[in-house]
């Protein structure tokens, strides 16, 4: 790995979370020369991306660039990457797996782009070492990744595999879990840095509070996984990513003095997320409890309350929400004065139900699904900053 030779790196993450991720990629030192909406660049040498995989929180992908260049024709996209000296990146011997975002007039799917660019990659190993990788979907070997919109083009070493959401806890998903980058990015919405109460009723399978225990042990969440997209790439520095590894080890907190609540009526949601935060290794930090939200213990300590309520995406279901909605609100308002409250939906009518005038109101995406953030002051002793309010639309 030719670990010295700075380049630009990309590290991608789902809409709504860049300004997270902009957040972590400088507080980790790599300057941030460009913010997207999909992604931040940032620039490195490739022993950098093993720090990046290991540490980021928000970020999905970690694409290490090694050319961009202009193509009209998937002509003009074979002949440019079939004189890059693919055999200094790759084995010979090894696997390779094209995937790409592509939006060109020039071809009609996105397939026909992949299968030109892996077929000037093999050519070129042929050429320079008279073998050919072998190719497919599986993303636990070398990922390349192509980027090709009108006729810019950019070629990138996808340094992560597999995306970086799947920490690889979370053995037992159970319905419309949602997303650990996401859950990440939210818990840094809230200013929240794991020194307080983290309360969060509706657990589901337990992604915010397990999220929020890494955070508050220090935990980088590239220990819990083994795998990824670098260790296949020519040359890669074991070494180094092992002493990465045991640095980051070694800056774990053994104890947190304060409290990290989980609660769901589903008992079998509760047994899943004991099982997920057993497998991340926080299980002993966590206080899981089968309990309907309104029963959620709350500290005297302040902190925050993160709520996912369902969102009703049927009529049926919504009217029947409106219900739980309207409880949240008196929840909040009566059991939780003195901590900020956070209610995370994707249903804006339904949201308006909680009857609280809201603080901000933060986008995000949980996959397509235009989603918001409602944080509320809960200010202990002033009842009458609620009144009969609503959040705004």
């Amino acid at each position: 790995m030719a670990a010295e030779q700075r380049a630009k790196i990309l590290v991608t993450c789902a809409k709504g979370i860049s300004p997270y991720l902009k957040e972590e990629i400088a507080g980790l030192g790599f300057p941030v020369e460009a913010e997207k909406t999909l992604g931040v660049f940032t620039s490195g040498t490739l022993q950098d991306t093993i720090r990046l995989n290991m540490q980021l929180r928000t970020g999905l992908r970690v694409l290490y660039q090694l050319a961009e260049f202009r193509a009209h024709t998937p002509e003009q996209l074979y002949k440019y990457l079939v004189k890059l000296n693919w055999e200094d990146y790759l084995d010979a011997e090894g696997y390779i797996c094209v995937t790409s975002a592509v939006s060109t007039p020039a071809i009609n799917d996105t397939r026909f782009a992949n299968l030109k660019t892996k077929d000037a990659i093999v050519d070129r190993m042929q050429q320079q070492c008279g073998r050919r990788p072998d190719s497919g979907p599986e993303r636990n070997k070398t990922v390349i990744f192509l980027y090709w919109r009108e006729d810019e083009c950019a070629i990138f070493l996808d340094t992560s595999g597999e995306p970086l959401a799947k920490r690889g806890y979370r053995q037992i998903p159970l319905n419309a879990p949602m997303q650990e980058t996401l859950a990440a990015a939210v818990i840094m919405a809230t200013g929240w840095q794991g020194q307080s109460p983290f309360i969060n009723p509706m657990c589901g399978s337990g992604t915010l509070a397990i999220e929020a225990a890494l955070v508050a042990l220090n935990k980088a969440p590239g220990l819990l996984r083994n795998h990824f997209g670098f260790m296949h790439i020519k040359n890669y520095d074991s070494e180094f990513y092992q002493t990465i590894r045991a640095d980051l080890r070694r800056q774990v907190k053994k104890t947190i003095d304060f409290e990290i609540v989980a609660t769901d009526i589903d008992a079998a949601a509760v047994q899943g997320s004991k099982k997920n935060a057993q497998t991340a290794g926080v299980d002993q930090y966590i206080h899981f409890d089968k309990a309907d939200f309104r029963e959620t213990p709350v500290p005297q300590q302040p902190g925050i309350i993160i709520m996912n309520p369902e969102y009703g995406v049927r009529l049926n279901e919504e009217a029947r929400l409106e219900t739980v909605y309207k409880e949240i609100g008196d929840f909040l308002k009566t059991s939780c004065q003195g901590h900020k409250g956070y209610v995370f939906t994707g249903n804006l009518n339904l949201a308006k139900k909680v009857g609280l005038k809201t603080s901000r109101r933060l986008i995000f995406y949980n996959g397509p699904l235009e989603c918001r953030l409602l944080e509320y002051e809960l200010y202990e002793g002033t009842k009458e900053i609620y009144g009969n309010k609503k959040a705004d639309s």
